[in-house]
């Protein structure tokens, strides 16, 4: 069977450091193209591919997959040309700044027959996943409190897209739609929403540290990413009536990426036993050894999806709900007062 002819949608470092390898090492994808208005970046690294400047030159191409990772703010505008023009298309998270664009996005896919995901890559890191393999045994025992952190250390601002005023940007659209998914994955809709969203840094212009509480029954769930964190503070931490588990660092994938790593050798993924996890029993401690992560499984099932050979892993619809728990979290916020089921979903 012939490759799927991909086209990347922008060049920057996330195009560039994470999408391209994955995409160009995948044996059932071809990296065919790149969008990239002012510069040729791409044909460095992959010197087969066709640069094209605009979006609209790049859809009259044979291009059959249209991975968007520009600006957050453009991705529905984007996302819905490549669908018009009858192309299949990934988005970087998140797939829109509201969940009434996705819907959209989701019901125009869905007529046209055509495979539509974003990049939820972090369903597959390895910490997750031994977190997922955790929370299904018995290790724990009832679970009744589950805290997912997503921390940096990055005191001044940067000058790029994320930390600007435009619809999407900040924290809590940039991290965000991870531990959500994440947390949505492993419990189902929450009972309600309560969140904090803050500019911490002086010269901030868009949010720069959140935390979010749900409720799931008799289960809390607490998600917070902050921009001043210097000091170490677990991943993951559950609470269960049998022990606890934490996790310290993040899965090993991006750095790896960022360092220009080949993602097709057979320890991919592999994390090193200093930094697994740890289970604190009543009377014991013991570290859990970590799943190796693997984002080439995502671009991996995109392609199965799109050959009829599985179906899809990242659905729209579960986006649509993740980012209807967003809207939640900027409405609790507003207010000042937790969001119930009922007015989310």
């Amino acid at each position: 069977m012939e490759k799927i002819k991909t086209g990347l949608v922008g060049f920057g470092s996330v195009g560039e450091g994470m999408h391209a390898p994955l995409i160009h090492w995948n044996e059932s994808l071809e990296l065919f193209a790149v969008v990239e208005r002012h510069h040729e970046k791409s044909k460095k690294a992959y010197p087969q591919v066709t640069v094209f400047k605009t979006l609209e030159a790049m859809l009259a191409s044979e291009v059959e997959l249209v991975v968007i990772v520009t600006p957050n703010h453009l991705h529905f505008d984007q996302a819905k040309a490549a669908l018009e023009a009858d192309k299949h298309v990934v988005v970087d998270k998140p797939m829109c700044v509201t969940a009434g664009e996705a819907n959209e996005l989701k019901e125009l896919a869905e007529r046209k027959g055509l495979i539509l995901s974003v990049f939820q890559n972090r369903r597959w890191d390895g910490d997750f996943l031994t977190v997922k393999k955790l929370m299904s045994s018995d290790r724990l025992g009832r679970v009744v409190h589950f805290e997912s952190h997503f921390d940096r250390f990055r005191p001044n601002p940067k000058n790029h897209w994320k930390e600007k005023e435009h619809p999407g940007s900040g924290m809590l659209y940039d991290l965000g739609p991870h531990l959500i998914d994440q947390a949505l994955g492993l419990f189902g809709r929450p009972d309600w929403v309560y969140a904090e969203i803050l500019k911490q840094r002086p010269d901030a212009a868009m949010d720069d540290f959140f935390e979010i509480s749900m409720m799931f029954g008799q289960l809390k769930v607490r998600l917070t990413a902050s921009i001043y964190v210097n000091a170490p503070i677990p991943r993951f931490l559950i609470l269960g009536e049998k022990g606890s588990y934490s996790k310290f660092g993040l899965d090993i994938q991006e750095a790896a990426l960022k360092e220009g790593k080949i993602p097709n050798s057979p320890d991919w993924g592999v994390e090193e036993e200093s930094a697994y996890g740890i289970f604190h029993g009543e009377i014991l401690e013991e570290r859990i050894p970590t799943i190796p992560g693997d984002y080439r499984k995502f671009y991996q099932n995109i392609a199965e999806a799109i050959q009829g050979k599985s179906g899809l892993e990242v659905l729209p619809s579960q986006i649509v709900e993740g980012l209807l728990i967003i809207e939640a979290c900027l409405k609790s916020h507003d207010l000042g007062r937790r969001i119930y089921a009922h007015e989310i979903f």
